[in-house]
């Protein structure tokens, strides 16, 4: 099997269409579409189902293109490394995130010494952003927990302390901080089960012995965001992500450490690709200034 024949298969299965995907790989359709009829041919395999104009993987055909796009991405790494020669003077940076919040905070540094590189981000849950990793289809991910896993490589990035949103007609909302046995009662909407926020205030509360009246368990921080506003009850919020607005007020826990954290995660055989190594060197810096000195120091071994 040579490398064109994956490539004209893969274009095919993902464009749907022996026309499209020719027209993407610049070449006529019969080449193509003999170049995929080897494949079947060759291995007594079924990799496409011809609907009219319509093409669909089949099964075995999935599984192939998920093992092309990992020798695809590798080939990447390889002509990234061949052509740079040393230096990122291009390229491509696919950052797999559990929300926007940090990832704009690391992109800074990297973006600013690597100005010509792409840089694209997606969403999604933890599960979503270790699959992206395991599949070649993110360098990097960034999440909120620490993954006990040998595949991966885990670094800690930053720490943030854990707010309650109130509406302003709270009567927090006439104070800055407040004590956690003082949420003994309260009204609260708690995020789904999973959370880091909620793991982090579900700790505290268990330690303190303190029980709130939990009204609302949502999954989405929009949804609490109005929930809060109209006065249903309060919230816990990671402070980076708190969105102030009208009718919304927020207060700290001054007696507990209640935090949420951001950890950066690669694929521990892809630690050395330029790629990776260099978005781990820039998000260094800010790293270390986000971390308490013990996480600081574990940081920078992992870096070393």
């Amino acid at each position: 099997m040579r490398l064109t024949q994956l490539r004209s298969f893969y274009a095919v299965a993902r464009m749907g269409s022996f026309t499209k995907a020719a027209e993407l790989l610049h070449l006529s359709q019969p080449t193509l579409t003999t170049q995929v009829q080897f494949l079947e041919q060759r291995y007594q395999v079924e990799l496409l189902l011809r609907q009219g104009r319509r093409v669909i993987p089949t099964q075995l055909g999935e599984q192939l293109m998920q093992l092309a796009q990992q020798i695809f991405s590798l080939e990447g790494d390889a002509v990234s490394l061949l052509e740079d020669a040393g230096q990122l003077k291009r390229g491509h940076l696919r950052v797999a995130a559990v929300g926007p919040f940090h990832v704009t905070q690391m992109l800074v540094n990297f973006s600013r010494q690597y100005p010509d590189v792409k840089v694209s981000v997606s969403t999604g849950n933890s599960e979503d952003v270790l699959a992206r990793l395991l599949d070649y289809r993110a360098d990097v991910g960034v999440m909120a927990q620490v993954v006990s896993d040998d595949r991966f490589m885990s670094i800690p990035f930053s720490r943030h302390p854990v707010v309650i949103s109130t509406a302003a007609s709270h009567r927090f909302s006439r104070r800055r901080s407040i004590r956690i046995s003082e949420l003994a009662g309260e009204r609260m909407i708690f995020r789904e089960p999973g959370s880091t926020t909620r793991k982090a205030l579900d700790a505290a509360l268990a330690q303190a012995g303190v029980r709130p009246e939990v009204v609302m368990e949502i999954g989405s921080r929009e949804v609490i965001r109005e929930a809060v506003a109209r006065g249903i009850g309060i919230a816990a919020v990671s402070q980076v992500e708190y969105v102030p607005g009208p009718g919304l007020h927020c207060v700290r826990i001054s007696d507990a450490e209640v935090y949420t954290y951001a950890h950066v995660l690669c694929l521990t055989q892809r630690r050395s690709m330029r790629m990776v190594a260099a978005f781990l060197e820039s998000i260094e810096p800010q790293s270390r200034a986000g971390l308490s000195p013990r996480t600081r120091v574990q940081s920078k071994a992992i870096l070393a």
